[in-house]
């Protein structure tokens, strides 16, 4: 079909008059409505402003309980026992020179008497040896030519055999007397019996081990230390001819949770002399006075082997900065609160316990430590003190409407 050139025209004025009419349309319709823009959430953070204070460095370690005097009951005669005490039993406590045992002393008795005799024998013969020296020493005086007479005839070789013959008796006398006192087994020092290995009407030998027992006047714990703990504590280093007095070991509480919790009050008395070549750490020894209760009722005594847990008291850190151990994250990092702002401040640990964290170096006095549980929250985040003092930094509460609560994320 043939198009003529003045139906072109008239299509192409048509076309561009709808396209200026579409425009005009457009650029004339109504406008949206803008929203302001919204403020950025504020959280409400509790913060703690650092002051410089005096911290005591507290260091923790763990032992078991162990004597300081342990023993083994050995039997120095043989015989059958014919009585035990009530106190030898496993557990049972006892008082020095406390007869525990009782063998059967009548051979022994016997023999004390028959050594008695021999004693009293060489006794009586050592004397009329002496008697007849004497006597030939005046006879020699009265017959003699004047000279030296000779031991032989003074009868010194037999006064010597005499008294050599009255001491053997004198020793085999106290021998016989020791073996009968020997039948009484008594305790070496007030003590507890650990365990018994003997019975009534049990025959027992010479040697024979009886029981093992321990002293009950004080107990020693041996505690381990890292190395980084040790500059933190005035350890007892032991010297020849040098003891330090009492008010300078240091102090440490012992914590016993067997049934009931009980804290015992001891001291670092000593340092191991050396390292532990297992664990490469130092050893130092507490000790407690009097861990049985023998004069305090009011506790539990401590068992021999168990375990307990140590707090020792190390030195003094004057002007320390301390902060909750709770505020600091992967041990590296803490949040503070600046100009009204959140900012993240990467730290250096001196030394931290379960509760408290003291601060080598990043954060100065007078720093605010947000100490509110925080989430994945970015520096530059507007927060809002909670209960900030007159001096704070940000003393104006967040309206309800802007506040988020701190550790979620805005």
């Amino acid at each position: 079909m043939h198009v003529n050139k003045k139906q072109l025209v008239t299509a192409a004025i048509t076309l561009g008059a709808a396209i200026v009419i579409a425009i005009v349309i457009m650029n004339n319709g109504p406008k949206p409505k803008l929203k302001p823009p919204q403020s950025a959430p504020i959280l409400n953070v509790e913060a703690q402003q650092l002051t410089p204070i005096q911290y005591q460095f507290e260091l923790s370690s763990f032992g078991t309980v162990q004597p300081r005097t342990q023993t083994l009951l050995v039997s120095q005669v043989s015989g059958v026992i014919t009585e035990v005490n009530h106190t030898f039993k496993d557990g049972g406590f006892f008082s020095r020179d406390e007869i525990l045992i009782q063998i059967d002393d009548r051979d022994y008795q016997a023999a004390a008497k028959v050594a008695k005799a021999e004693l009293l024998q060489a006794e009586l013969a050592m004397e009329e040896e002496k008697a007849r020296a004497k006597q030939a020493q005046i006879d020699w005086s009265r017959l003699g030519d004047g000279n030296p007479a000779p031991a032989l005839v003074l009868r010194k070789p037999q006064l010597a055999a005499a008294e050599a013959k009255r001491f053997s008796a004198q020793a085999n006398y106290e021998k016989a007397q020791l073996d009968l006192e020997r039948t009484k087994i008594r305790a070496p020092f007030d003590g507890r019996v650990k365990n018994t290995q003997v019975d009534l009407g049990q025959y027992i030998n010479s040697n024979s081990a009886l029981a093992e027992v321990f002293a009950t006047d004080v107990v020693e714990i041996r505690l381990p230390l890292k190395n980084s703990e040790l500059p933190l504590i005035d350890l007892p280093e032991n010297y020849r001819n040098h003891t330090l007095a009492a008010e300078e070991l240091p102090e440490v509480t012992i914590v016993s949770d067997l049934g009931v919790h009980h804290e015992w009050q001891g001291k670092i008395v000593r340092t191991e002399a050396a390292i532990d070549e297992t664990s490469h750490q130092l050893y130092v020894i507490a000790r407690i006075q009097d861990p049985f209760a023998v004069q305090q009722q009011n506790k539990t005594p401590l068992k021999i082997g168990q375990y307990v847990t140590a707090k020792i008291r190390g030195k003094t850190l004057e002007q320390a900065l301390v902060v909750p151990t709770s505020s600091v994250y992967q041990g590296t990092y803490v949040y503070i609160a600046q100009q009204q702002q959140l900012q993240r401040r990467n730290i250096s640990i001196a030394f931290q316990t379960s509760s408290d964290t003291v601060i080598e170096r990043g954060l100065s006095a007078d720093d605010w430590v947000i100490t509110s549980p925080m989430g994945q929250v970015s520096s530059g985040t507007k927060v809002s003190l909670i209960n900030p003092p007159n001096n704070t930094p940000n003393s104006s509460p967040a309206s309800d409407s802007t506040a988020q609560t701190a550790g979620v994320k805005p």
